[in-house]
């Protein structure tokens, strides 16, 4: 038995009556229920600096694993921070612990811990984690007030992988960062997980341990303190040592096989692409009866597709599902995207009248498919829909899409965006389901009296309800202010902006 295991455990920890009561505790294997923090030093490697910082970190983990079980645990965590960050952007480290990290730690978060944490009315992490990685997540979705970590040095805006005095947060060093933060009050309650921690618990009025249990469930998505709607990162799964290495070793061969894939769905006749992607892996699953090809000769308008979004390339697999190119009406693509794209885009100009005379347009021409929420969603959650397509015509039908990565995400909000279709297809199986619905009766369309909102939202409903998703009220510049800091309108040539 460790010397912290002396403590009572966190479960005889009672979390009644605790609201004027203050709370310590340390982050890795006590607030999370994993006890390593190799895979997040992963993540910032990768998303804040490519896949050689990420290959860097991954040669120098050897050498931190024999200093942290040989010399100390502080002389393991300095080599890790060496290697992660020094060189790194202060504003790109910044982004990753508010834009990527959430989404991994609150997967995470340790059932018990969290019980007692969220009871009390002042909350304090104490972490030998650098404080700038993981201060986003713990102030803006566990209600922190106070967090105490390894604080690095910086030069001219760039991390220099050194640790400043009083070194890395750990043992003693804890201990003196609390009660420098409390002076000589104490807080009620101190948690903790192993020996190192002892330091700091013992200075707490009540001190609990926190058994390690591989076992113990995390606290379920829809239990969390915060839903977890917007994320960003192109990394699927927390990158434990050998995903990080597998990782590594396939964005070359992963690379060839998007540019082999891109290729066939840009030049092979629509009617073959079905067929190419499932040679080339990419598995594509039609659901529902779409609406026959409108004849043009019998001056009907064409179908207006109303998708959710979740890549840019929803409306490539919704003509890949129809075996027939459909033109897209797009809020913004990057120009790389454009050219590969093997249909017809269209860029709206956001401008209300402009715009609205342009689908009418493309819709006297044949079919037209948009995605009204305006910007991509990984999670299970459908943004607003924006209800000017509900004015333009009554010849709506809802598309519900679903998309399955193992290894990349295929969307970005602080990255390159024409990145996007190739790191979806770099995903050694992707997948995309297309469920077509039936089309919106005549009386439930504007031609009928229905205020174009009333019709978006009920398109939102029944989408959210094919999917068993949650319809918000959530709009592209909530979700660009989330993740990078701006309502994604980006400048893209003097004089003209489009949003992203």
């Amino acid at each position: 038995m460790t010397d912290a295991m002396k403590f009572p455990s966190v479960e005889t920890c009672s979390s009644d009556g605790r609201d004027n009561h203050t709370v310590v505790a340390d982050m890795d294997g006590t607030l999370l229920r994993g006890r390593s923090s190799f895979p997040y030093f992963a993540l910032v490697a990768f998303e804040a600096g490519g896949s050689l910082r990420l290959l860097m970190m991954l040669l120098s983990a050897p050498l931190a694993g024999l200093l942290y079980y040989f010399i100390s645990e502080s002389a393991g965590i300095q080599v890790l921070i060496f290697a992660t960050y020094a060189g790194m952007k202060v504003s790109d480290i910044e982004s990753v612990g508010r834009a990527v990290l959430p989404k991994f730690y609150s997967s995470d978060l340790h059932p018990e811990s969290w019980r007692v944490f969220s009871a009390c009315g002042k909350r304090c992490v104490l972490t030998a984690n650098p404080r700038i990685m993981v201060e986003g997540f713990l102030k803006e979705f566990l209600g922190t007030d106070v967090v105490l970590g390894t604080e690095i040095g910086t030069y001219k805006g760039r991390a220099t992988g050194l640790v400043l005095n009083p070194g890395v947060l750990v043992g003693e060093q804890k201990a003196k960062a609390l009660h420098k933060e409390f002076g000589d009050s104490p807080p009620e309650i101190g948690l903790g997980d192993r020996d190192t921690d002892l330091p700091f618990m013992a200075l707490c009025k009540e001190a609990y341990t926190v058994p390690y249990n591989p076992e113990v469930k995390p606290v379920p998505n829809d239990k969390l303190p915060k839903p977890i709607v917007f994320h960003d990162g192109r990394l699927v799964q927390k990158p434990n040592p050998i995903t990080a290495l597998l990782t590594v070793l396939w964005i070359p061969i992963g690379f060839l096989l998007a540019c082999l894939r891109i290729a066939a769905g840009s030049l092979l006749p629509m009617p073959l692409v079905y067929y190419a992607f499932w040679s080339l892996g990419v598995r594509v699953t039609v659901n529902g009866t779409p609406p026959p090809p409108v004849n043009k000769s019998s001056g009907q308008t064409g179908v207006l597709f109303i998708c959710s979004h979740r890549t840019l390339l929803d409306p490539i697999f919704l003509s890949v599902a129809l075996r027939r190119p459909i033109p897209a009406v797009t809020y913004s693509v990057s120009r790389l995207s454009e050219i590969i794209s093997p249909i017809k885009t269209v860029r709206l100009t956001r401008d209300r009248s402009t715009d609205a005379s342009m689908i009418k347009k493309l819709l006297e021409e044949g079919d037209l498919v948009i995605c009204p929420e305006g910007t991509t969603c990984r999670e299970p959650f459908l943004l607003r829909f924006s209800a000017m397509f509900a004015e333009l015509t009554d010849h709506l039908v809802p598309v519900a899409m679903v998309n399955k990565m193992s290894m990349f995400h295929g969307t970005t909000a602080r990255g390159w965006k024409g990145m996007d279709p190739f790191y979806f297809f770099m995903n050694p199986s992707p997948a995309y389901e297309v469920t077509f619905l039936n089309k919106l009766p005549v009386e439930l369309t504007c031609g009928s009296g229905k205020s174009s909102h009333e019709v978006a939202n009920y398109i939102q409903r029944v989408i959210a309800a094919t999917l068993s998703y949650e319809c918000t009220a959530f709009t592209r510049k909530d979700k660009y202010r989330a993740l990078a800091g701006n309502d994604g309108t980006v400048a893209e040539q003097p004089k003209k902006k489009v949003v992203g």
